[in-house]
C-alpha cells in the first residue's frame, strides 16, 4: 500500500527508476541483491536479508519503519564504474567495507538524494579478485518514498554516458522547468501589475509560480527550510494544490467563463486539501496524501475536459481552441498518471517530466499572442485616436476663429455702445440744458453766452473722446475736488432756470475710487441730472455724496418734480437715460436704486470700492 503511495505522493519520479530498470547489461554484473533493516545503529545487519529487484521501495514491505535499511548488492565480473539513479531519502555506499560516497546528513534533516543520478570509479585497490559487494545504507522516513534506485555496472565510459541521460531526465528537465516558470511568473506578475483588469494574466503568474515552488521537491538537496522532510513533503503537496487550483482559476478567466459555484467549489477544496496535507495524522501521511494527490489531479482534468466542452462551441477565439489543445493532451498524461493506461507507464513518465516546460511555453505563447493581439488593438486606437484629435484641434481651431472674429465684432459694438452712452450722458446731457436754456429765456441770448454753451459741447466732446485713456488718469485728492466740475456747470443752469440746488459731499476720502469709477459716476450723475432738468419740472434738487463706510461711496440725486412709474418706464424699454445709468452702474460695480413717485424722485447708486 505504501509502495502505491509513493507513486501518488512523489508523482512521476518512480516512473523515472523504471525507465532505468530495463538496462541488461546492469544485471550481468550483478549476482543478487537483498535488503534488511538496521537493527544496530551503524552496523550492518546479521540477517533479515530479503532478496529484491531493483530500483526498489522498502517502504511497500516495512511501511512504518522510520530508519536505515541496508542493500547488499553481490558482484560478479569485474566492473570499472558503479552508478545509482537515486538513493531516497538520504545514504552512503561502501565497496568491500570501504566508504565510497556519503550524504551530508544521514540524521533529519536528511539530506535530499532521491533523485540525484550519481556514479563513482571504483578503485582498483578496493576490489578484490574473488568478488565484491556494494553496500547501500538508506536513510528514509515512513510515508515517504525510500529505497534504491536502479544501478548502473560496467566500464567508466559506459557508465558516464548513462548518468548523463539520467542527469537529463532526474535533472536537467527540472531545471529547465524551474527557470521557465520562474520567467513565467516575473513576466506576467508585471503584466498583470500594469494592467489589473487582465486577470488572466495574474492567474498565470500564479500558477507558475506554484509549479516553481513544488519543482523544488525534485531539485532541493535539503529539507530547508523546514526542519524535516516530512513538513517538507506536506509544503510541496501545498503547493501542487495551489498549482491546480491555479490554473483551474487562470482557465476560467482566459476563456471568459462566469461560473461563480464552481469558483467557490474549487477554493473550498483547495482549503480542504491543503489543511489536510498539513494535518495528516502522524504514520497514515501517505494514505492521506495519497488522496489528496489523486484528488488534485481528478480536479485538473476535470478543468481540462470541461474547457474542451467551452473553447469548441461555434464562435470561440482561436486562443481559447489552442489552450483546449493544450489541456487535452495534459489530460492524457493525467490519465496516464492515474494509472488507467498502466501499459503507456512509461511514455507517462516521459510526458510528465516534460509537462512543466510545454505547459509554461505553450500557454506564454497563448498569453503572448494574446498580449501582442491586444496591443496591436492598442496600437490601432492610438492611431485612430491621434487622427480624432487632429481633425478635433482642425476644428477648433476654425472655432477659435470664428470665435475671435465675433469677439472682434463684439467688442467694436461694445466700443460703439460705450461711444453712444458716453454721447448720450455727456454731450447730450449738454444740449439739453443747451436747449433748456434757450427755450426758458425771456430774451435772445448774448453772444458770448451762446459762445459760452458751445465750448461746453467741445469740453464734452473731448471727454468723450479721451474716455479711453481715463484709466491713467489721476484721481482727484478729495471728493469735493472731484464733484466742483459737475457742480459748477449744473448749478448755472439750475440758476438761470430758477430751481434750487443743495450739495451735500464728503470732505475726504475714506477710501477712493479708481479713476473708471469716478469718470463712470459723474456720467451717471450727469445723465440723472439732465433728467431732472428735461422731465421732472422740479423746483428744487439735492446733491449727496457721502462715504458711510470705508469700502461704499454713495451718491443720491434727490427732486421734487412730477415723478413718473419706474417699473413701467422699464418695462416698455424707452427710456435711454435709464439702461444708460444702469448698464454704467453695472460695469463699475455699483448698486443702483430709482425711486419715483408724486412727490418727486430719488436716484441713488452705492459703489463698492477695493480694498
Amino acid at each position: 500500500m505504501r509502495g502505491q503511495v509513493h507513486r501518488w505522493t512523489h508523482g512521476w519520479w518512480w516512473l523515472l527508476l523504471l525507465l532505468c530498470c530495463h538496462s541488461v547489461w546492469a544485471q550481468d554484473c550483478i549476482q543478487s541483491v537483498q535488503s534488511a533493516r538496521e537493527v544496530q545503529a551503524s552496523t550492518r545487519p546479521v540477517d533479515g536479508w530479503e532478496s529484491v529487484t531493483l530500483p526498489d521501495a522498502w517502504s511497500r514491505r516495512w511501511p512504518a519503519h522510520d530508519g536505515v535499511v541496508w542493500y547488499r548488492v553481490v558482484l560478479q565480473g569485474t566492473c570499472e564504474a558503479l552508478g545509482i539513479d537515486g538513493i531516497g531519502i538520504a545514504g552512503e555506499v561502501f565497496i568491500n567495507g570501504d566508504l565510497l560516497w556519503s550524504d551530508a546528513s544521514m540524521s533529519e534533516p536528511l539530506s535530499r538524494s532521491w533523485n540525484v543520478p550519481r556514479w563513482w570509479r571504483l578503485p582498483p585497490s578496493a576490489l578484490h579478485a574473488d568478488g565484491n559487494t556494494v553496500w547501500v545504507r538508506v536513510a528514509g522516513r515512513p510515508g515517504l518514498w525510500s529505497g534504491l534506485g536502479a544501478l548502473r555496472l560496467g566500464d567508466a565510459a559506459t557508465v558516464a554516458a548513462r548518468h548523463d541521460r539520467a542527469q537529463w531526465r532526474q535533472r536537467t528537465i527540472y531545471l529547465i522547468n524551474a527557470v521557465l516558470a520562474g520567467m513565467a511568473a516575473t513576466l506576467f506578475l508585471v503584466v498583470w501589475g500594469l494592467r489589473r483588469q487582465e486577470r488572466a494574466y495574474g492567474w498565470f503568474a500564479l500558477m507558475s509560480l506554484c509549479w516553481l515552488v513544488y519543482l523544488s521537491t525534485y531539485l532541493a538537496s535539503t529539507p530547508w527550510p523546514f526542519a524535516d522532510s516530512l513538513d517538507r513533503a506536506r509544503f510541496s503537496l501545498v503547493a501542487l494544490i495551489g498549482y491546480v487550483l491555479c490554473a483551474c482559476m487562470f482557465t476560467l478567466r482566459f476563456g471568459e467563463q462566469h461560473l461563480p459555484r464552481a469558483e467557490r467549489g474549487l477554493w473550498l477544496l483547495a482549503a480542504l486539501g491543503a489543511a489536510a496535507a498539513w494535518l495528516a495524522p502522524q504514520g497514515r501521511e501517505d494514505v492521506w496524501w495519497a488522496v489528496i494527490w489523486q484528488g488534485a489531479l481528478l480536479v485538473f482534468l476535470l478543468n481540462g475536459l470541461q474547457f474542451q466542452w467551452h473553447a469548441w462551441r461555434p464562435g470561440r477565439p482561436v486562443a481559447q481552441r489552442l489552450l483546449a489543445l493544450c489541456w487535452l493532451a495534459f489530460v492524457i498524461v493525467a490519465l496516464f498518471a492515474l494509472g488507467w493506461m498502466p501499459d503507456a507507464w512509461q511514455v507517462a513518465r516521459n510526458w510528465a517530466a516534460l509537462s512543466g516546460i510545454a505547459t509554461v511555453a505553450l500557454v506564454m505563447l497563448l498569453l503572448a499572442g494574446q498580449l501582442a493581439q491586444q496591443m496591436r488593438s492598442a496600437e490601432r486606437f492610438r492611431r485612430e485616436l491621434e487622427a480624432r484629435v487632429a481633425e478635433a484641434r482642425t476644428e477648433l481651431a476654425q472655432l477659435a476663429a470664428r470665435e475671435h472674429a465675433q469677439a472682434l465684432d463684439n467688442a467694436k459694438l461694445q466700443e460703439r455702445m460705450q461711444i453712444a452712452h458716453d454721447l448720450h450722458d455727456g454731450l447730450g446731457g449738454s444740449l439739453v440744458r443747451g436747449m433748456a436754456l434757450v427755450e426758458q429765456a425771456q430774451q435772445p441770448l448774448p453772444n458770448d453766452r451762446v459762445l459760452s454753451l458751445l465750448k461746453l459741447l467741445r469740453d464734452d466732446l473731448r471727454q468723450v473722446i479721451d474716455h479711453g485713456s481715463s484709466a491713467g488718469a489721476t484721481v482727484p485728492e478729495t471728493p469735493v475736488q472731484w464733484i466742483a466740475p459737475l457742480r459748477h456747470r449744473f448749478t448755472r443752469i439750475f440758476d438761470e432756470t430758477g430751481v434750487q440746488t443743495r450739495w451735500d459731499t464728503a470732505p475726504l476720502w475714506q477710501r477712493r475710487p479708481s479713476a473708471l469709477q469716478c469718470l463712470g459716476l459723474t456720467r451717471l450723475m450727469e445723465e440723472a441730472l439732465s433728467n431732472v432738468i428735461k422731465h421732472s419740472q422740479a423746483q428744487r434738487v439735492t446733491v449727496e455724496c457721502a462715504q458711510p463706510r470705508a469700502d461704499v461711496f454713495s451718491v443720491r440725486i434727490e427732486d421734487d418734480g412730477c415723478g413718473f412709474d419706474v417699473q413701467a418706464v422699464r418695462r416698455a424699454g424707452l427710456s435711454v437715460g435709464m439702461r444708460s445709468m444702469a448698464a454704467r452702474a453695472e460695469r463699475m460695480g455699483a448698486v443702483l436704486e430709482v425711486e419715483s413717485g408724486p412727490g418727486g424722485t430719488v436716484v441713488t447708486a452705492s459703489l463698492l470700492l477695493e480694498a
